[in-house]
């Protein structure tokens, strides 16, 4: 401990030394499973910090402290002792997890039992591979902001490894420009709730709070940002425990993250509501008769559903307001997808849709995307267009060639300039250009609610869809027609079980 404090540099380099260790070991062999064990252990390490700020503040102010975790199952009694291997790893089997899992009664007490309950959480099949990590881990300083934001950035690139090694990763992985730009169009304040319905490893949450965090004036508002702010439900165990690391790391002690299927809930009887939802909802899965009986429109398609999902959550007055990723598809299938539209159009101002490059979310998909801006009150009197290009010499985005923040520059400029003219504080021409325009309600109506990014200002050779966009809407018809397959398949076995 003798270079404190560490550079970013080698405290980075330290940080993935820690993920070799975790992925040689029998337990840990993918990147999945070094992931979760290195998030648990972040986590109960920044706790252990967080403990020692409020003793001390509590000490200062001539008041008892409670802790939160008690000896021995603080950070610094256990994982700092030097213990026999074999003996370190009967106690966090045997004594420390199942303490955490019975843990409850306030918010943040909720939350460290909601990272260890219902799961069998991995743990290292070596105990010395656990003490060499443990290390590790003892030499960041989670009171330095330098240190904090050196492990959140190394957590972030291996949320971004986990997306390019796991194939279900683009359900619960964004690329952080389009996070970032949502997060700014959408403009989330103190005291309004923010909800990810399909959070993940929680992006649009961790980015809402540094969006939030630079209006922070008082202590009430470092309170409700901390405890009062953030929720999110997620289906799977692993990326709601990412998730909920990834809160913490950026420095919120209490979100509220739910393992749960979002899906589940009947939005016919919702009471619990939001003012703000931001979110990338899982597209391409198929939803069973149990689950599309809690929706006025049933489809198997989740984005339908999770879009149904979306504007019932949303509180019913003046302001509130969401920014999601949707597949091209959405925009222009009808039936039950027009039914839908219908009811956004008419309850709701669909104000701006963003149309993004093939390739966008590579590797994940190259299913072209679209952003939807949608708030209350309704109804929509017009739709401010915008298609995003892509740079010169690019047919797609890629892996190697990945969107970036500057590639919106454009996009929010001229958003920009829409807000103003929506709020009557400038000229509609400032919006206009040759990848933006304006279509009317009615016009979409009139064609059966087709919401399709048709660019009025391109020439007609340029009309023609380039090549890739070919590819990506063949493959979303090929899902659509799958899917109504399925659904056929699904009716005659039921009526054969009948």
């Amino acid at each position: 401990m003798n270079n404190r404090p560490q550079t970013r540099e080698t405290l980075a380099n330290e940080i993935w030394r820690a993920c070799d260790i975790l992925r040689r070991d029998n337990n840990c062999g993918g990147v999945m499973e070094y992931i979760e064990h290195l998030a648990w252990l972040l986590f109960l390490r920044f706790l252990d910090s967080q403990e020692e700020e409020w003793e001390t503040q509590a000490r200062l102010a001539g008041r008892p402290y409670q802790p939160i975790l008690e000896p021995p199952y603080r950070w610094r009694d256990w994982a700092t002792r030097d213990w026999p291997a074999d003996d370190l790893l009967a106690f966090v089997h045997g004594k420390l997890i199942p303490h955490l899992q019975a843990l409850g009664g306030d918010p943040l007490r909720d939350t460290i039992r909601g990272v260890f309950a219902e799961r069998n959480v991995i743990v290292c099949a070596s105990g010395y591979n656990l003490k060499d990590v443990l290390s590790i881990l003892n030499g960041i300083d989670f009171h330095s902001q330098d240190d904090i934001f050196t492990v959140s950035q190394v957590y972030e690139e291996l949320l971004r490894r986990l997306g390019s090694e796991n194939r279900l990763a683009g359900e619960f992985y964004t690329p952080r420009p389009v996070v970032r730009f949502i997060v700014e169009l959408v403009n989330p304040q103190i005291g309004e709730t923010v909800y990810d319905p399909a959070c993940g490893t929680c992006g649009f949450l961790a980015e809402a709070y540094l969006w939030m965090k630079r209006q922070e004036r008082t202590i009430e508002d470092h309170k409700t940002l901390q405890e009062r702010t953030f929720f999110g439900h997620e289906k799977k165990p692993i990326p709601a425990l990412l998730g909920l690391m990834n809160l913490v790391l950026h420095g919120v002690t209490a979100p509220r993250i739910l393992r749960k299927n979002t899906l589940e809930e009947n939005i016919r009887q919702v009471t619990e509501r939001y003012d703000v939802i931001m979110t990338n909802p899982p597209f391409g899965g198929i939803e069973g008769r149990h689950i599309q009986q809690n929706f006025p429109v049933q489809a198997q398609a989740t984005e339908l559903l999770f879009l149904q999902h979306i504007m019932r959550k949303l509180k019913p007055r003046d302001g509130a307001r969401c920014g999601m990723v949707v597949p091209e598809g959405t925009l222009f299938r009808s039936g039950a997808f027009a039914e839908v539209k219908r009811t956004l159009l008419e309850e709701f101002n669909l104000h701006t849709v963003i149309s993004l490059p093939p390739g966008t979310f590579a590797p994940y998909s190259d299913v072209k995307t679209a952003l939807l801006f949608f708030e209350r009150p309704g109804p929509t009197r017009e739709v401010w267009y915008y298609e995003l290009p892509l740079p010169e010499g690019l047919k797609k985005f890629s892996k190697g060639s990945p969107i970036q923040d500057e590639h919106f520059a454009e996009a929010r400029q001229l958003w920009q300039a829409w807000d103003a003219y929506r709020k009557g504080q400038g000229p509609l021409e400032a919006c206009l250009s040759e990848r933006s325009w304006i279509v009317p309600a009615e016009e979409i109506k009139q064609r059966g609610y087709d919401l399709t990014a048709r660019n009025p200002n391109r020439k007609a050779a340029e009309a023609l869809p380039a090549p890739m966009e070919i590819v990506a809407s063949l493959l979303e018809r090929e899902r659509e027609i799958l899917g109504i397959v399925q659904e056929l398949d699904e009716m005659l076995s039921y009526n054969g079980r009948e």
